[in-house]
């Protein structure tokens, strides 16, 4: 598909001229520092960077856009017949008991539904001390549900890190170590890792941490050691925002969905991560995609999937176009609204040729 060549301006797709000048933009006035845009349509591929020693092949942290990736890991398990999607999450964690907690199934980890919140309430505090993936997984055990599972959506970062811990559980591999093994080296994804993996910090591109989540320090100079650019968080490799990726590796990662190739999942298995598997009366899920076409913008179909990262960045797929946008950037999303990374996937999405 050449989804990581470069292409003569020419031969790009419509739209990318005006996503291009919007980047242009917004790193040339100092509001983005570093930013990466991947357009593929059609068998028509490109990808542009801007600001200053940003490459086609930086790496961002790519914040939320981690969560469908090690879903997907997971996910080779089940073709695998490892476990099945309406199994409680207590089969594998024996100490997620109790409050209801024994009704909560991997589906419902996976698409919003569990009722576990998106944090835990330690957050900061387990931050600051350099906590393990296994520590944020015995704090999120803990947690209250906020609702019977399955009755209601509510963003949850913590399903994820519960449902990425039975895959660390089941396959006997950290999930650092999985997602390499089973997307990034059979996608010959180069340019990515779950962690740090086999670069080094300063190999990313740092976040514009004044402008962050107050979950992840919202700039406050105490949190230097914890925050997004901390070598602490940059080796963690949360599942639920903690993958490093260049935009062309993104940009494979999707083709997987789009094209449904079989190369890391049966086609029928990616199928059903990209569509929707929550009732009709609660927000559409898919597994560990976002299914809507709000994400890229008017134009997008009804089968668009993807998702956005709090890090400031957006990726998404519409098969009924046969369309790939990849937008990262440095800017937290949060900062500005409408953020440029939202404006640039607008042109491209509105793009009907």
């Amino acid at each position: 598909m050449g989804l990581s060549g470069r292409l003569y301006a020419a031969d790009a797709p419509n739209g990318l001229e005006a996503a291009d000048q919007i980047l242009k933009q917004a790193t040339n006035s100092g509001q983005v520092k570093s930013a990466t845009l991947h357009a593929f349509r059609r068998g028509k591929a490109e990808t542009r960077a801007y600001g200053a020693g940003t490459t086609a092949d930086s790496m961002f942290l790519l914040g939320s856009i981690s969560k469908p990736i090690c879903v997907a890991a997971l996910m080779t398990l089940f073709d695998q017949n490892e476990f099945q999607l309406d199994d409680p999450l207590s089969k594998f964690l024996p100490k997620f008991t109790g409050q209801g907690r024994e009704k909560v199934t991997l589906r419902q980890a996976l698409t919003h539904t569990s009722s576990l919140p998106d944090q835990v309430k330690e957050n900061a505090k387990l931050r600051r001390s350099h906590a393990s993936l296994a520590e944020f997984v015995q704090h999120a055990q803990r947690e209250p549900l906020a609702f019977s599972p399955g009755s209601k959506y509510q963003y949850s970062s913590m399903g994820i890190l519960l449902a990425a811990h039975v895959a660390e559980l089941i396959s006997g591999k950290d999930i650092l170590s999985f997602v390499d093994e089973t997307v990034f080296q059979p996608l010959q994804m180069k340019h990515s890792a779950q962690g740090l993996g086999r670069f080094a910090h300063e190999d990313m591109v740092p976040s514009q941490t004044e402008f962050a989540a107050p979950e992840a320090g919202s700039g406050d100079p105490s949190a230097k050691t914890w925050d997004w650019n901390s070598l602490y968080w940059r080796k963690l490799g949360a599942p639920w925002g903690t993958t490093h990726c260049s935009a062309p590796d993104v940009a494979k990662f999707l083709s997987e969905f789009l094209f449904l190739s079989g190369t890391i999942l049966k086609p029928a298995t990616a199928k059903m991560m990209r569509s929707n598997q929550n009732p009709a009366c609660i927000q559409p899920r898919g597994l560990g995609f976002d299914v809507s076409p709000a994400l890229g913008g008017d134009g997008c179909s009804k089968e668009t999937f993807g998702h956005t990262g709090s890090t400031g960045t957006l990726a998404w797929a519409d098969p009924a176009t046969e369309t790939i946008c990849v937008v990262l950037t440095s800017l937290p999303g949060r900062a500005v609204t409408p953020h440029p990374r939202q404006l640039a996937s607008e042109r491209i999405a509105a793009d009907r040729g």
